[in-house]
């Protein structure tokens, strides 16, 4: 049985058929969000640090770290980006005790991850291109990590599944070729958003069960790109990802939180009660108000992504015991209990080849 494995200093991540669903925290990524890039420019790494920690609380079973800033003061990402990604890696490594996934574009800030991350981390990523292969493959090799493989190469994204099937298997056999098991590629067959190809769906599940059958390994996705350019994307995520785990997918990298209601959206939700003359106690705090008109809640807390794939390990018997439906449905208050912290759990350094 494949099972890929990812370790911090502490614990152990095992993605696999047989294992419960991986979830890859995104949050910790600069791209799209320009409040976040501005203040990783100004060494301002506040955001990152309530990220982490909300992501782990969530659910998240390992923690994607992206440093893909755009600095104004120096926009050239190769001198950049290597320090700031072995910073936020040793501010993440010492607030959570998850493993991590070093995610760059940038081999320079790749390898500087790798010289900081404590235990045995996922790389992000490797694709089909020959000169990426050349520049990552070695890397993989010299520190023993896993990989992630994206389905394109020097042709683009194709639409075709069985291109990019085919670029998969290409990745696999040039890894072999550096003595890089099978086990330690976890293959992202892209996931293409439904609003512009109709099949999209259909397509990544076939892929799914393609590289889990005819190539023994597993696969991640960025979850949210199936609902993309749509209306109420979380209900389209939610039916995805148990169905994506029903085809053979073993992790994914998404969001694993609902993020709190903001100020504005209360204030106007108060209005519209009062306005209808339901009259309000005058200590009713901000917490119970949104709760109980089924806002959501002023915290950060699981989504409703992570009740869908609570729910689908459960019902695939990655799940024992119900144990981990159970303690995602405690009270808020106890969220995270279990989850988060430094030094839980035994792991081990990472093995160098």
């Amino acid at each position: 049985m494949t099972r890929t494995i990812v370790e911090s200093k502490t614990k152990t991540a095992i993605i696999g058929f047989d294992q419960p669903f991986c979830v890859i925290g995104e949050r910790i990524n600069p791209t799209g969000r320009k409040k976040l890039a501005a203040e990783l420019e100004a060494g301002d790494f506040s955001t990152v640090e309530k990220d982490a920690v909300a992501q782990v609380a969530a659910g998240a079973t390992v923690l994607d770290i992206n440093a893909g800033v755009v600095y104004n003061s120096n926009p050239n990402p190769n001198e950049t980006e290597p320090p700031l990604m072995r910073k936020i890696i040793e501010l993440v490594q010492g607030l959570v005790d998850v493993p991590l996934c070093i995610d760059s574009s940038v081999p320079g800030a790749l390898e500087a991850g790798l010289e900081v991350c404590e235990g045995r981390p996922l790389l992000n990523s490797v694709t089909g291109e020959e000169e990426r292969l050349e520049q990552i493959l070695p890397l993989v090799k010299k520190y023993n990590v896993p990989v992630v493989a994206i389905s394109n190469d020097d042709t683009g994204i194709s639409e075709d599944p069985d291109v990019r099937f085919a670029v998969a298997r290409k990745i696999v056999e040039h890894a072999a070729d550096y003595g890089i098991p099978a086990h330690d590629i976890v293959v992202d067959p892209l996931v293409m958003p439904i609003g512009a190809m109709s099949t999209a769906g259909l397509q990544v599940f076939a892929l799914v069960r393609r590289l889990r059958e005819e190539l023994g390994v597993n696969t991640t996705c960025g979850a949210s790109n199936i609902s993309f350019g749509l209306p109420n994307r979380h209900g389209i995520n939610n039916a995805f990802l148990p169905m994506a785990m029903g085809a053979g997918m073993t992790s994914a990298i998404m969001n694993p939180v609902a993020l709190p209601v903001t100020q504005k959206a209360i204030s106007e939700k108060k209005a519209a009660v009062e306005a209808a003359g339901i009259v309000l106690p005058p200590d009713l705090d901000d917490e119970t108000f949104v709760q109980l008109f089924g806002l959501g809640s002023t915290k950060p807390r699981a989504g409703k992504e992570m009740e869908a794939i609570r729910a689908a390990n459960l019902l695939t018997d990655n799940d024992a015991h119900g144990g981990a439906w159970i303690r995602f449905n405690k009270p808020p208050g106890e969220l995270g209990a279990e989850e988060g912290g430094r030094g839980r759990r035994g792991g081990g350094r990472r093995r160098r080849a």
